[in-house]
């Protein structure tokens, strides 16, 4: 039998971007904040990333964990509450989530819920990889949390997937755990050089081989050559997509360009009464970009509590090739420049971008026009400033960012 509750407000994911929030709000006095990680530590990612850099330019020595520890610090000393090993399963209602953990079923209903849930690197199944499948395949996460929460065996010898920056972090971890790096695979042109690992460009993981433990990749190289590298681990990093299923299961929208919950720039969704925030609406960005959108929610949050009306949805953004998602990709109807106006648009490109030249139409009518004199890779968004979005026409069609 599930027990009831209620409570102010509902934040589902304790990472940065969902702690920063609690801490707001509690603060601000919300009321009852309650936060829900299914993990059994709150903190997020950053709690397997133990390299510095989580403190910015104040604390540039500041590893994941001690990051991680004092974000939580900072929600419950706030008055937050913050409960681990606790999973939102489903929605009963509209503003009402059904958890579960051991302490058995409850439904909680909140006046206002707010989607923190992060993103997931896709697995090797996602990635359509054939091969049989042995032990010693996983993700940047899973090797993480093997080697810095657990102290497992890796292997011995490994290949690492990707062409991200996180594939030096992946590295790191390899070499910590006493694993050779034989490799750095990807099907990009260009990749992450780490120094003394090979790395290989405009290739593919074409199959696994192993039964049992892996026992070796075979790689397609862009000339049609193919050969084996022996491993006895590989590593997939990056193709990072949003936790995006909980707000599927609740109905909300989902832009289709992130793959996460489509947003206005006050955070909120389609069904009113919850918001997303963070790594949850586009994939990975850093710490602490996720962290500067859960406290800058706090003010759309606080003015739902108060009453303010949920406005109707305007005309979407879209982005064309080679352009992969913009955010906050939603426009109201309700005059809301204010936040707009505080909160810049990412953009990110599928390919690398030098000096682009941006635009932004609608209805055959440019709105806005900027070259950015940068160079910019796939894994790092642009960030618009977005004093031309009040001279879109609220009802007309999708504004269109483009490379032109």
């Amino acid at each position: 039998m599930s027990h009831d509750r209620t409570v102010d407000v509902l934040i589902v994911g304790a990472g940065p971007a969902g702690l920063a929030l609690a801490a707001r709000l509690a603060g601000a006095g919300a009321g009852h904040v309650e936060v829900l990680e299914r993990e059994q530590d709150a903190g997020g990612v950053p709690r397997h990333c133990h390299h510095g850099g989580f403190g910015g330019p104040v604390r540039p020595w500041l590893t994941g964990p001690a990051y991680a520890r004092r974000a939580v610090r900072a929600a419950t000393v706030a008055g937050a509450t913050v409960r681990t090993g606790v999973s939102a399963t489903g929605w009963a209602g509209p503003l009402t989530l059904e958890t579960t953990s051991p302490a058995g079923l409850e439904r909680i209903t909140a006046r206002a819920v707010v989607l923190a849930t992060g993103a997931r690197e896709r697995p090797r199944s996602a990635r359509l990889v054939p091969g049989s499948r042995p032990a010693g395949v996983l993700t940047t996460g899973e090797l993480q949390q093997a080697v810095h929460l657990y102290g497992q065996d890796i292997g011995r010898r490994a290949v690492v997937v990707g062409a991200e920056p996180v594939v030096r972090h992946a590295v790191r971890t390899l070499r910590r755990a006493g694993a050779e790096v034989v490799a750095v695979v990807t099907e990009r042109p260009r990749g992450t050089a780490v120094p003394g690992v090979p790395l290989l460009t405009a290739t593919t993981v074409g199959e696994l081989r192993g039964r049992g433990r892996l026992s070796g990749v075979v790689v397609r190289h862009g000339d049609g050559r193919t050969g084996i590298l022996a491993c006895d681990a590989v590593v997939f990093t990056g193709d990072w997509i949003p936790d995006h299923e909980l707000a599927r299961r609740g109905g909300i929208a989902v832009d289709r360009g992130t793959r996460g919950p489509a947003v206005d720039a006050s955070f909120r969704t389609s069904v009113p009464g919850v918001f997303a925030v963070g790594n949850a609406l586009h994939g990975v960005e850093r710490a602490a970009t996720a962290a500067a959108e859960g406290a800058a929610a706090a003010a759309p949050v606080l003015a739902r509590l108060a009453g303010a009306p949920w406005p109707e949805a305007g005309p979407p953004l879209v982005v064309r090739a080679p352009l992969l998602w913009v955010t906050p990709n939603r426009l109201t109807d309700l005059t809301d420049l204010t936040a707009l106006a505080r909160r810049p648009l990412l953009l990110r490109s599928g390919e690398p971008l030098t000096a682009p030249v941006l635009t932004a139409a609608q209805d055959g009518r440019l709105l806005w026009r900027r070259r950015f004199p940068v160079r910019t890779a796939p894994s790092r968004s642009l960030r618009l400033a977005p004093g031309w979005t009040d001279r879109v026409d609220r009802s007309g069609g999708p504004v269109v960012l483009a490379i032109g």
